[in-house]
């Protein structure tokens, strides 16, 4: 579980250009729960999530996961919980790789590293089983590189990625945002098959509220660094789309 106990987040403290990002979050995300954050620009929604991830540490307030007090612990050692996939394609991959070895080191994320990537016949079979679920046909491309696939192709790739390694939290900033729309019903049809079939705890960003609507199993609203709405499974099953919409009316 993550609990997020009365987080503040102040940026730029004491300045002319002071922000308060965060003002006194308190929200508990149940082990296997799929979490929908929706907001306007400014919200604080993508503030969270990067509170949540260790790359922003929050002024006060804190923060577990599965009991593990992480506060002030950075994103790279929360690796061993948490795996995040970007807005920008390009952030989830090594450009200059092939698939193989962008998998092969995705693998390998929260273990020591030695001299040797070791990919084998037995490790490339398991990644082309793994690609040929996105339907995509790149199973027999793993040693293009990834700078010569789309948008589309990096980010579905980024997700399965993400589960190469141990993984308990998923993290999904905005995945979409970047792609065609064909593009992003993969990559969020691919999304939402992971989270079942691993039962990741799951936080995703997003402006699109089809998707909103669609994905999930609870969704809050943010409004200036506070949770304005927080919808559980229950109420969500009854929510129309145009509710949505008329949040932001």
């Amino acid at each position: 579980m993550i609990a997020i106990d009365h987080i503040h987040k102040v940026f730029n403290k004491g300045k002319a250009n002071q922000v308060d990002a965060l003002n006194g979050i308190d929200l508990k995300i149940n082990n296997g729960e799929f979490l929908v954050i929706v907001g306007s620009n400014g919200s604080g929604k993508t503030t969270l999530l990067n509170i949540v991830a260790g790359s922003v540490l929050p002024t006060s307030g804190t923060i577990s996961i599965d009991g593990n007090d992480v506060t002030d612990i950075p994103d790279y050692k929360r690796s061993q919980w948490i795996a995040r996939v970007l807005q920008n394609p390009v952030s989830g991959t090594a450009s200059d790789l092939s698939i193989i070895d962008n998998f092969r080191l995705a693998a390998i994320r929260t273990k020591p590293k030695g001299l040797s990537i070791g990919v084998d016949e037995a490790f490339k079979k398991l990644v082309k089983e793994k690609i040929a679920t996105l339907g995509m046909g790149l199973e027999n491309k793993t040693d293009q590189p990834m700078d010569t696939l789309s948008g589309g192709q990096r980010q579905a790739l980024t997700l399965l990625m993400s589960i190469m390694d141990s993984c308990k939290v998923l993290l999904l900033d905005e995945p979409t945002a970047a792609l065609d729309p064909r593009s992003a019903e993969v990559v969020m049809k691919t999304a939402d098959k992971l989270i079942k079939d691993f039962n990741l705890t799951t936080i995703l960003i997003t402006h699109n509220l089809k998707d909103a609507y669609n994905y999930g199993s609870r969704i809050i609203q943010m409004r200036e660094g506070i949770i304005l709405k927080d919808i559980n499974t229950e109420k969500k099953a009854e929510l129309k789309q145009n509710d949505l919409f008329d949040w932001f009316g």
